[in-house]
């Protein structure tokens, strides 16, 4: 990758997908030797673990103001992360047909829709993305929990290489440093972000039980690791997943059970990717992969939270 490559195009998109579809092919084993193991435990375990003791202990314990920003406010960065989350929710908000504002279909796989715009800057591709879908059996809270949680990120994003958090800013707010395995012939990327996790009590989503977002924003100051320094493109991202959970007319959240919830998904993001990988390449790679990154993740979290009681 570079402004003088002489790799066609077409051998350049090859070259990615074979080396996106090995790492996926990683993961797939990694799970399936996961489960093995899991049920070795089990079967060696007998009785002499409960599985409900087990479970109960897998609900984290987080003081009451998580979700609201209270222990981040007085951190410098909070009024740029209060003002871009806001931001951020209302786009989110509106609709994909409104105004004529351009978002093109380009994936609908049952519930899950996919819409990108076309937007360049520089000749670099940063086509917004906006995603709807809808997932039973799990809450909002729980989808944002996985979203936000490092310590689950490898198991569903399967393209990072190192994640380190540069700044504990609060427990619902973290500013982080990702390092992504290298793609040949791309440049290794990696990008340094805040992400902050937050319950919305604005009364927007009527019928809502609950809403939550994960809101992710590329940061850079003199405190952190700087930008395009030694092997790494640094890659520019905003990035927020609205989650709502539903219930069952007739139940709350004392009542419900798994078969109850519904969650409803909104997932934006516009990512600049740095470097100089051609726009083709880009928008070819983008429509096949993040179908596969929403229905791998949103089945990574209804898997894990299946035998676990419901976090609201």
């Amino acid at each position: 990758e570079g402004p003088h490559s002489t790799i066609p195009e077409d051998e350049f998109f090859d070259a990615v997908e074979t080396g996106l579809d090995k790492i996926e092919e990683d993961r797939q084993l990694r799970v399936r030797l996961k489960y093995q193991s899991q049920q070795s435990q089990i079967s060696n375990a007998g009785s002499l673990h409960s599985p409900s003791a087990e479970t109960e202990d897998e609900i984290p314990q987080l003081s009451e103001d998580f979700g609201t920003g209270a222990q981040a406010q007085s951190h410098k960065l909070w009024p740029e992360i209060d003002r871009i989350c806001t931001e951020q929710l209302t786009q989110a908000r509106q609709g994909v047909g409104e105004d004529g504002n351009g978002w093109q279909l380009f994936a609908d796989e049952g519930e899950m829709k996919m819409y990108r715009r076309e937007e360049e800057v520089d000749g670099m591709v940063i086509d917004p993305l906006k995603s709807c879908h809808v997932v039973k059996g799990v809450t909002a809270r729980e989808m944002c929990h996985y979203f936000f949680d490092p310590a689950y990120r490898n198991d569903w994003e399967t393209t990072l290489e190192d994640v380190q958090i540069v700044d504990n800013v609060a427990p619902d707010t973290l500013v982080f440093l990702q390092t992504y395995k290298r793609i040949w012939p791309a440049s290794q990327r990696d990008a340094l972000f805040w992400s902050h996790m937050r319950r919305i009590t604005d009364n927007v989503d009527t019928g809502a039980n609950d809403v939550w977002v994960v809101c992710n924003h590329s940061n850079q100051n003199e405190e952190y690791p700087p930008a395009n320094q030694g092997k790494c493109v640094r890659i520019y991202l905003t990035v927020i997943l609205v989650c709502q959970t539903y219930l069952t007319p007739g139940k709350d959240s004392k009542t419900a059970t798994r078969d109850d919830l519904t969650c409803k998904i909104t997932y934006c993001s516009t990512v600049n990717p740095g470097g100089w990988a051609p726009a083709t390449v880009l928008r070819a790679i983008y429509k096949k992969e993040y179908p596969k990154f929403l229905k791998r993740f949103t089945g990574y979290v209804v898997d894990q939270c299946k035998a676990k009681p419901i976090m609201y």
